[in-house]
């Protein structure tokens, strides 16, 4: 059974087509990176997904469960934390899990398992009787999570869950997430690219309310696999433009901050004759290496082509 399936979902608002025959499916226990810009439609989808919004046209099905006509069934099936989730601060963490679990229907006893269970796993269990209020950003975006799994659900949806925290926040709520896609599957929307790349399996892509591309990260890796070469010079006065447009085994070269990236038409040539170039140039190399495609580097490459 697919945790996840889109196929040709639709939403408009008044004269705004948000989502655009968005159409991809996920059936794999692991975490799902939902990359796109601002704008591009990922909190939409996120709202279809958890039933808090119906689409225009299309089908979608989470957990086997459609969302309109089943969608009481996909939100026992579903726990969702948003970027920024909203609490009650007087309360303690306990009687927040508590009160959730009681909006689930669930008995006492479970909702003291549950609790017990989830702030230990959470990493917020000794903060436990504290109010709220008192928790750092980290915390209460791991109390969030810790909500969202009170009804033991097969998928957890996170929207953001890091944006907005400093980085031993998001090191923290990283780590969790690594530990909670062993048992489940975590869909998570960023646009922190160096974050999906650590901690995702699949890469969802999409821009301007369409899915450009849907693919393992390992098989994003292999199928984008270019020669490349990454250098930087210790001065940065000397400007190799010339020099690099005018070699016909450089396909193409970008500089960023002093850090060039040449692909090869012809990595052995390449390799030979780049770094004489270079100290021909009057350069000398802070370093120099052969350099596989980031994630960053692929993401832009779909979305600029998409």
């Amino acid at each position: 059974m697919r945790v996840i399936e889109c196929d040709g979902l639709t939403k408009e608002y008044k004269d705004h087509k948000a989502l655009k025959n968005v159409t991809f499916s996920i059936d794999n226990i692991g975490c799902i990176g939902f990359l796109g810009g601002n704008g591009a439609g990922k909190t939409t989808t996120i709202r279809v997904l958890t039933g808090l919004a119906a689409p225009t046209a299309g089908k979608v099905k989470v957990v086997g469960y459609d969302v309109v006509t089943e969608r009481n069934k996909v939100t026992s099936e579903v726990g969702y934390c948003p970027q920024i989730p909203a609490f009650y601060n007087y309360m303690t963490a306990v009687e927040w899990m508590h009160w959730v679990g009681k909006l689930y229907g669930l008995d006492k006893h479970t909702i003291a398992q549950r609790t017990d269970e989830l702030l230990e796993l959470c990493g917020i269990n000794e903060a436990r009787n504290r109010p709220i209020s008192g928790y750092s950003g980290g915390m209460k975006q791991r109390l969030g999570i810790a909500q969202a799994l009170i009804h033991n659900p097969k998928l957890l949806v996170l929207d953001e869950p890091v944006s907005a925290l400093d980085p031993m926040g998001r090191h923290d709520v990283l780590l969790l997430i690594e530990k909670l896609k062993r048992h489940m599957t975590v869909f998570m929307s960023t646009h922190i690219l160096d974050d999906v790349e650590r901690i995702a399996d699949h890469i969802v892509i999409i821009k301007d309310g369409t899915v450009l591309l849907s693919s393992s990260l390992e098989e994003l890796r292999a199928s984008h696999v270019e020669p490349l070469i990454e250098f930087k010079l210790d001065q940065e006065d000397i400007d190799l433009a010339d020099v690099l447009d005018g070699l016909a085994w450089v396909k193409e070269w970008s500089q960023d901050g002093g850090v060039y990236k040449v692909f090869a038409n012809d990595m052995p040539q390449a390799k030979a004759r780049l770094p004489h170039i270079v100290l021909e140039s009057g350069g000398t190399l802070a370093y120099y290496r052969l350099s596989a495609l980031t994630l960053q580097d692929i993401f832009l490459k779909v979305v600029n082509n998409g």
